[in-house]
């Protein structure tokens, strides 16, 4: 299998009072296309800071992260940001939803800014929310959707400009159980039939069985178990 992200050897360390603290120790990770890999690890472990690093939000202090056998983070901030927008997909545990946006409207605005025409756009965000069975929400605003169908419009957007890599920041946080396990087995089922890849940093172990492989991050390193 193609590995779609790839990070060599990446440090990243912040200063904390004079002091270099080590988040990230020249840490390795691969994920293929197809695969769904969690990260876990207790607060505080560096979660958010690896994925930062490999969703090019946040630049490593040494390594490189290669997107499609692509070192990324030796671009400018111009093409970084190209890629972020078209090759990149993020989902956050709130949604991050915009309140005065409808359904629709919130797929569309990602595709727009990517240049994609409004008939295209407007094409494939009717496809995306067929699919997510969001068909009969797609006038509604953030504040009338329930936690799970707020996600799922989530996961739709971070789709929407058809990405190499989808990163999930603790997706099934603010929900139950039962729409937890629903949203990470829709991701895992969006993530191997468009063959993309996805990494999913989450405390919730219920839902690790949907995934192909899980790391725990420990002392800037990743441990597979």
């Amino acid at each position: 299998m193609k590995n779609r992200l790839e990070l060599r050897a990446i440090t990243r360390s912040f200063e904390d009072g004079g002091t270099a603290r080590v988040i990230l120790d020249k840490l390795d990770f691969k994920a293929a296309e197809g695969e769904l890999v969690a990260v876990i690890g207790p607060s505080g472990s560096g979660k958010s800071t690896f994925l930062s690093v490999a969703g090019a939000l946040l630049e490593p202090s040494s390594g490189e992260v290669l997107l499609d056998g692509e070192p990324i983070n030796r671009m400018g901030k111009q093409e970084l940001a190209d890629v972020r927008l078209r090759k990149l997909g993020f989902i956050f545990q709130s949604a991050n939803l915009i309140p005065y946006l409808k359904v629709e409207e919130q797929l569309r605005l990602v595709a727009n800014l990517a240049g994609v025409s409004k008939t295209k756009a407007a094409e494939r965000a009717r496809e995306l929310l067929d699919q997510m069975g969001l068909s009969h929400r797609r006038t509604a605003y953030p504040e009338k959707l329930s936690g799970g169908e707020r996600q799922r419009v989530a996961i739709a957007r971070a789709l929407m400009n058809d990405p190499s890599v989808l990163f999930a920041d603790e997706p099934t946080a603010s929900l139950d159980a039962a729409r937890g396990l629903d949203i990470v087995q829709m991701l895992a089922r969006q993530v191997k039939e468009r063959n993309k890849s996805a990494v999913m940093v989450t405390h919730d172990e219920r839902v690790l069985a949907w995934c192909d492989r899980v790391y725990v991050l420990e002392n800037g390193k990743l441990i597979e178990q």
